[in-house]
Formats: structure tokens, C-alpha cells, sequence
């Protein structure tokens, strides 16, 4: 009654669509449409963005026309947006068409009236350019693998991050640690993890230091300097000389996802 809408999302790691799907009925759907949050680049190449979105909602029992509403005008008209959302006199011809409106497999896009896909296949040449200025963005103040640690409490009860699976969001608790010579270490057999963000837009040598749950991982460390919404870079491990190296590669790399085991990259992505 006071104007809500209700965003239903479905991105890489949050997924809301099949909990949330049930609440669109005839009378309420107007004031529901699809939003994706993030979305992996790898998702996007294979299942695709929105019309991902579009196309599971329909496996999901959902009207192919409502779910094309609420993919198109419903956000349009949400975000005031005057000129898009529809197929109509005033409004700009972006048009896709669609092989199977049940599949919503896309045959040809149109992008302000000009043909620009056809059959999946681009009709025009992208131009992808990359300033000096996004090269070299990773700036860290140096810092040893003793600025790892953790000074445990005299309890040994320290809060835990808990990851919950499909979901950004988290829980927090209190767990017993493993602690060695007055400092907290990980612990896969309890699955509690070290977990650090090091700070790298300013090199300000700001480092937080906590602990997570969730991940599984027995051995080695991950690193992700795309981390939203700072994107600064995050670390979890088993051991802090793994946690070190693969922060220490993500500032090689100038960014990326690393993952390592001892004095060994398996895996890196720039």
C-alpha cells in the first residue's frame, strides 16, 4: 500500500529466486522484479545475467509473460526509468527476440533499433581498452607473516564468522579455539579457519584479523582481491605463511584470485 517493491535475487552466490518465487501471484506481481546482485563473469558467459534469471523463474513454474515483466517495465517503472521497459511509441527500440518464449532462447537483439545480435553472434566489433590507471591499483604497505597473528582471550572463546551456504549473508558465534604459545591458529578438524583483510587502495598497513567457518578447506590459503563492496584483499588458510603468499601474489598479480599450498601456487587468475 506505501509503494513497496520486492527485488527477488538471484546472483553467483545469493540465491533467493526459488524462496522468494511463491509470494508472485497475479495481483501481487507488478510490484516484483528480478535483480542478479553480483554475478560471476563465468556465469554470465554460460547462463547469462537477467534472462538467466528469467529463464530459471520459468522452470520454476512462473508465466514466461510475467517473468518477462518483471525482468523489463516492472524495474523500468521502479526505477523511473521513462524511456525503456517496454515496446511501445516513445520508448527506445531495445528488443529482444526470443526462438521459444518456454526456453527464452534469445535468437537476435536490437539495441535502439539496430540489429546487434544474431544467432548468438555479435554484429558489431568490440573495443575493450584498459587505462594505465586500472593497471597498477594494488597498493600494500610491507608487513611479515607475523602481522598475522591472532592474540587469543584467556578463555579461549573467540567470536567465528559462519558462512551460510548460497547466501551473502553470515552468523556469527563463539567457538573454543586451538591456541599456541598465546596466539589463536586454525583448526580444520573444527573447521575454523584464520580469515584476513588487508587493506590495498592506500597501503595504510591496516590489517583485520578474524576467524571464519564454512569453507572446509584442510590445507593451504585462498586470496580474492575482488571483494565487494571495498575490494581489498581477503584471505583464508590454514597456515599463515600460506595466507602471506597468496596475498603476496595477489599484489604480484595486481589483483586476482590465488589459491596455495606451501611454497606452491596452484592456481592463480589476474
Amino acid at each position: 500500500r506505501r509503494g513497496m517493491y520486492v527485488m527477488i535475487r538471484e546472483g553467483s552466490t545469493e540465491k533467493n529466486l526459488e524462496e522468494l518465487l511463491p509470494l508472485v501471484t497475479e495481483k501481487s506481481f507488478p510490484r516484483f522484479f528480478f535483480v542478479t546482485d553480483d554475478r560471476h563473469a563465468q556465469d554470465i558467459l554460460h547462463d547469462g545475467d537477467v534472462d538467466g534469471v528469467v529463464r530459471r523463474a520459468i522452470r520454476l513454474g512462473l508465466d514466461p509473460i510475467r517473468a518477462i515483466q518483471m525482468a523489463t517495465i516492472n524495474p523500468a517503472t521502479y526505477f523511473r526509468l521513462r524511456h525503456v521497459g517496454a515496446i511501445a511509441p516513445g520508448y527506445l527500440a531495445n528488443i529482444v527476440v526470443l526462438d521459444s518464449l518456454a526456453d527464452f532462447r534469445v535468437h537476435s537483439v536490437y539495441h535502439r533499433g539496430l540489429l546487434v545480435v544474431r544467432e548468438g553472434r555479435p554484429l558489431f566489433e568490440p573495443s575493450v581498452t584498459a587505462a594505465g590507471r586500472l593497471k597498477h591499483t594494488v597498493n600494500i604497505r610491507p608487513f611479515g607473516v607475523k602481522h598475522l597473528r591472532l592474540r587469543a582471550k584467556k578463555d579461549g572463546m573467540m567470536p567465528v564468522i559462519e558462512v551460510v551456504p548460497g547466501q551473502v549473508i553470515t552468523r556469527k558465534k563463539l567457538a573454543q579455539v586451538t591456541v599456541r604459545d598465546g596466539v589463536v591458529v586454525s583448526d580444520p578438524g573444527k573447521d575454523i579457519l584464520k580469515l584476513v583483510v588487508v587493506e590495498r587502495h592506500r597501503a595504510s598497513g591496516r590489517i583485520g584479523i578474524g576467524l571464519v567457518s564454512g569453507f572446509g578447506l584442510q590445507k593451504g590459503a585462498m586470496a580474492s582481491s575482488v571483494a565487494h563492496d571495498s575490494h581489498n584483499i581477503v584471505a583464508v588458510g590454514v597456515d599463515d605463511a600460506d595466507i602471506y603468499a597468496a596475498v603476496k601474489e595477489i599484489e604480484r598479480m595486481q589483483g586476482g584470485l590465488v589459491v596455495v599450498a606451501g611454497d606452491e601456487v596452484l592456481a592463480g587468475l589476474a
